[in-house]
């Protein structure tokens, strides 16, 4: 059988954003999916979920026709019969103009979350809500909490590149499980330790996969992370570890800080953590000799009420040390700010209305249920259109999730590659196509590749991307953007040219990759410099000095975590 091997970037929801080489059989069929080894992050390592990818990509229980729901909710196939695209798309129409002539354009809500990463057929949803004044979005399941942390202690979504784990001494993973979910991580953690001779620490309640391998494993009782990095802190001031030229040149209160962690002793957080005070000390003393120290965190801190303090309280040990300093030091939650995106076109920004209301996707459930708290004075929600996402699964207080799907006076649509829990609730359903048979560009958390994936087969049956239903539907709905009228690949292109980003043709086979590794956080005489515009295919070095364009780099000032943080007991 004739085989190609073709580029293409996992689409799923994990800050890896792996480049892939998939294996094309007959110019139709997948076969294997490998990590490419070409890009220097994924380095030829891929998870088994997407390394078995054919098995989804060719599933006989995939959505193939548009299907209308002619029996019960819930019962699942049998209770729906395949209609065409026209009909169905005509139907949707229908059901959301119903819904916003009867109560007024606020009733209907398109729902979205990270089913796919890619920019375009992830976030042009939104272009549709906007041109329509349909009901906003807060999306705030996964990363809302580690996003205020993180804001409060560094800035934005800027950290240090994930491949510098390789060249770091002492590697510590706060608030995440990478045995299980970032294999990548864990290669540039192994060739640390097999290089460097580097040691692994693991913060984390549970002993996870991750705590199994790691020289030490600290287990403080959920949501007492801040605790505890309060007194590492204090350990660090006391004994000298401290780096006082970096805290007094690069952040806001030093003395203040210092002052505020007087009291907030090793014995004081073992009472709160359940630490032990030697575990807590030896571990203070081996991150404060250790310049090279990375952080690598993780989105436990999001399971806590409490997180974004939690984690701000992390991302002040770097600064309080120095590492950033260093190449291999500092810390990181994601990347995905690093490239400064004008997603205008994409996401139809010049449409939003500001006054336009926004709900709380963790709060879908009391929403369909009429919660006033959450409607405010706007209508209950009378029409769905949801890509993306299955909140019957994946959203907060379930009850009331089924509870609302099951209002007869709710018109549902989902967009599907499968017949999920959610689509079994919907009027009507929509075949998706995978990340295979659209285009798309990404954005990662783990790394600073920007990069490309182009459809490398053509849509199974009669599947069509997020992009071509979002246009479709607004044909008929009578919205005008340009961005109804280009295609996906048109979108990524001019977003490109607009952020000042240069674009690759659509047949590129160079692994997707269109911007290549930037270089690490850099001291300046201003601030903590983020040099973020090194756009080339291969990996650099450390620059302080450049843009992509050659000009000064505009300083991006770190509050490196030095304001007051109150810490008490955390529950």
């Amino acid at each position: 059988m004739p085989l190609d091997i073709v580029p293409s970037v996992c689409p799923h929801d994990c800050p890896s954003a792996c480049a892939l080489e998939v294996e094309l059989i007959d110019g139709w069929r997948i076969g294997r999916v490998r990590g490419a080894s070409a890009q220097s992050y994924t380095r030829g390592v891929v998870c088994a979920k997407v390394a078995r990818y054919a098995e989804r990509q060719h599933h006989p229980a995939r959505l193939s026709r548009p299907m209308r729901r002619v029996g019960e909710k819930g019962v699942g196939a049998a209770a729906f019969v395949p209609i065409s695209w026209e009909n169905a798309l005509d139907a949707v129409a229908e059901g959301l103009t119903r819904a916003a002539e009867r109560h007024g354009p606020e009733a209907v809500w398109p729902h979205y979350y990270g089913g796919t990463m890619g920019r375009v057929q992830r976030d042009g949803i939104n272009r549709l809500r906007h041109a329509m004044r349909y009901s906003r979005q807060h999306s705030t399941i996964c990363s809302a909490l580690t996003d205020a942390g993180w804001l409060a202690g560094v800035g934005p979504k800027r950290g240090i590149d994930g491949r510098e784990i390789a060249k770091s001494d002492l590697i510590v993973s706060w608030g995440g499980n990478p045995v299980s979910t970032q294999v990548n991580v864990m290669a540039h953690v192994a060739h640390a330790r097999k290089e460097r001779g580097a040691q692994l620490v693991v913060v984390d309640p549970y002993r996870t996969a991750t705590a199994e391998v790691a020289d030490k494993h600290l287990a403080p009782l959920p949501g007492t992370d801040a605790a505890l990095a309060c007194a590492v802190m204090h350990v660090l001031f006391k004994e000298g570890f401290a780096d006082r030229d970096y805290l007094a040149r690069f952040t806001d209160d030093p003395a203040g800080l210092e002052a505020h962690l007087k009291t907030r002793d090793p014995g004081w957080a073992a009472a709160i953590t359940g630490l032990c005070v030697d575990e807590i000390v030896d571990f203070a003393r081996l991150y404060g000799r250790t310049k090279r120290s990375f952080i690598r965190l993780g989105y436990g801190f999001s399971r806590q009420r409490n997180g974004a303090v939690q984690l701000f309280a992390v991302t002040c040990l770097p600064s309080v040390t120095g590492a950033w300093r260093y190449e291999g030091g500092g810390a990181l939650i994601s990347n995905h700010d690093l490239v400064p995106l004008d997603l205008t076109l994409i996401e139809g920004l010049d449409l939003l209305d500001s006054t336009t209301r926004t709900l709380d996707q963790s709060r879908i459930g009391p929403i369909l249920t009429g919660d006033r708290r959450d409607l405010g004075d706007g209508p209950l929600v009378a029409a769905l259109f949801i890509q993306n996402t299955n909140p019957l699964v994946a959203s907060p207080e379930s009850g009331l999730v089924r509870q609302g799907f099951g209002r007869d006076d709710l018109f549902v649509c989902v967009h599907e590659q499968f017949l999920t829990e959610t689509a079994a609730m919907a009027d009507i359903v929509l075949p998706a196509t995978t990340f295979l048979e659209h285009d798309d560009f990404y954005t990662a958390g783990g790394h600073t590749y920007l990069q490309i994936g182009s459809a490398v087969v053509q849509p199974y049956a009669e599947c069509r991307s997020n992009h071509d239903v979002i246009c479709a539907l607004a044909r008929r709905l009578g919205a005008r953007h340009p961005g109804f009228e280009m295609t996906a690949f048109e979108i990524v292109k001019h977003t490109l040219r607009v952020s000042g980003l240069p674009a690759r043709k659509r047949s590129s086979r160079a692994y997707g990759s269109i911007v290549g590794p930037a270089s690490r956080p850099v001291i300046s005489s201003t601030g903590l410099v983020i040099a973020m515009g090194n756009f080339i295919s291969a990996p650099i070095g450390r620059r302080s000095d450049q843009s992509m364009d050659g000009c000064p780099l505009s300083p991006t000032m770190s509050r490196s975590s030095t304001s007051v943080i109150p810490i008490g007991r955390s529950g």
